[in-house]
């Protein structure tokens, strides 16, 4: 055997290609200690909602003593007509925020889209910039205008509770759903389009048949992700909610100042579960779709 064919021999077995072969790659120190910090890195950051969960089964009065695993907290949600109420403002709140988010994000993601221009960047410029503005700005922003239009302009309906947890859950929600569209559409063709116009099709029968099929994953991905959102609205919350329309965030708050009970534990742990579900959803539609994480980042950042 030439020292030619021994060499490719070698090589062969080294890439498990031949028997005799070692099939495994040998993994270096810094890949097995890189793998270890990750694990470490992902058990601090799930290691408080591990927590949390576990805690929702605690048959004592309060989280921090542990009396025994049993179902109790949750049973107890139905006892307790306050808890309830917190719920249903919530999700409540976080459907309407995300009915008005997927309007007006669908629209502003079509038009950048389909109408592409410097504007663009600009507009982009503005909804990342409401993506960073920390919630508390919102928050301290938000108040007094709803004071102002419901009280001194005599808006009635801007003191309602829903409308102000809904407005106030929908900003961010709009940013989001504005990038799923423009992500989704800016890899779609616009000969269908434009053929439905050469057809004499009315624009509105274009956006009807054409564009609004085109989008509707990520409508349904925007709408599913803002509802989510809205339930985790805090500061915000927190700021322009009025008596008799308390979301569970702001429940949670005033809770902890007489005790973490377990009934706060299951009903996040439930929030929790519904959270995840919309998630999954979220990613089977925008996989089924073929949009990736990649096109949904590239058009966050005006790519």
């Amino acid at each position: 055997m030439s020292v030619t064919t021994k060499t490719e021999t070698i090589l062969r077995r080294a890439e498990g290609t031949v028997p005799g072969g070692d099939r495994r790659r040998q993994r270096s120190w810094s890949d097995v200690a890189l793998t270890a910090w990750a694990v470490l890195v992902l058990l601090f950051l799930f290691a408080p909602i591990i927590v949390i969960v576990f805690s929702s089964f605690n048959t004592g009065r309060l989280l921090v003593a542990w009396e025994g695993f049993g179902f109790d907290a949750f049973l107890t949600i139905l006892d307790k007509p306050a808890v309830q109420t917190a719920v249903r403002v919530s999700i409540t709140t976080a459907a309407i925020s995300a009915a008005i988010a997927t309007v007006l994000g669908t629209l502003a993601g079509i038009a950048m889209a389909r109408h592409a221009g410097r504007w663009v960047w600009w507009f982009l410029g503005l909804l990342l910039f409401v993506s960073v503005t920390p919630e508390i700005v919102d928050a301290v922003a938000l108040l007094p205008w709803f004071v102002t239009l419901g009280q001194d302009a005599g808006m009635a309906v801007f003191n309602d509770g829903i409308v102000r947890l809904s407005i106030g859950a929908s900003l961010f929600s709009t940013a989001v759903v504005s990038y799923l569209v423009r992500a989704r559409l800016v890899g779609q063709d616009a000969n269908l389009e434009e053929a439905s116009s050469d057809l004499y099709a009315t624009p509105f029968h274009t956006f009807r048949r054409v564009t609004l099929p085109l989008a509707a994953p990520a409508v349904f991905a925007g709408f599913l992700l803002s509802f989510t959102l809205g339930l985790d609205n805090t500061v915000i919350a927190a700021f322009v909610q009025v008596s008799g329309a308390t979301p569970w965030p702001v429940y949670v708050l005033s809770a902890v100042r007489s005790g973490l009970r377990p009934e706060i534990a299951a009903v996040s742990t439930v929030m929790l579960l519904l959270t995840l579900v919309a998630l999954a959803v979220v990613a089977l539609v925008l996989r089924r779709a073929g949009d990736s994480a990649t096109d949904i980042a590239r058009t966050m950042a005006g790519g």
